[in-house]
This record gives C-alpha cells, structure tokens and sequence, in this order.
C-alpha cells in the first residue's frame, strides 16, 4: 500500500513542501554573563564545602558496626530467601506429584 499525504497519519514524504524547522543559534556568552556564570559556580562550590563541614561523620566503631549489620542483614534475608525457595518448591512438587 502506498501512502499518500492525503491520509491522516502518512508520513512526509522527503521532498514536500513542508517546511524545514531551523535549529536555533546558540549566541555567544558575554563577558558579564560568563563572569556571573563563575560567580555563581564559585558560591555553589563554597556552599557545599561549609555544608560539608557541618556534617556529623560516624566514628570508626559506628562504621563497622553499621557494615557488619549490614552484611548480617544481606546475609539473613538470602539464607531466609534460600530457604522459602526450597519449601516452596516442596510444597509445589508434592501438589504436582513432583513433576517439573
């Protein structure tokens, strides 16, 4: 079938008569507009490093006890995954008479 631009939906075809959207110039930057670009850029960099300072890091005993804990949970919830697996897995062989 053939399209034609008559039918709602046909796509242009290469040389109609539609017209071309022109990409828009991108105009060069000012010396004010650039100098208000680096005074902008500087004052995000000073906020973050006060707000950096402000921080209240762990200590190293809080650090290891929070990555133990978060092994210990990674760990407990695969044993615990494990193991629902295999009883659901029995539970569904034995209703199935063990077919796979």
């Amino acid at each position: 079938m053939k399209s034609t631009p008559s039918r709602p939906g046909a796509p242009a075809r290469a040389g109609g008569n539609r017209p071309q959207a022109s990409t828009p110039q991108k105009r060069p930057a000012t010396a004010a507009q650039r100098a208000a670009n680096a005074q902008r850029t500087q004052d995000f960099v000073r906020g973050v490093i006060a707000e950096m300072r402000r921080v209240t890091w762990p200590s190293r005993e809080e650090w290891i006890a929070a990555t133990l804990l978060t092994i210990s949970l990674v760990v407990g919830v695969g044993v615990f995954t494990y193991l629902c697996d295999m009883l659901f897995g029995f539970v569904f062989g034995w209703l199935t008479g063990g077919t796979r």
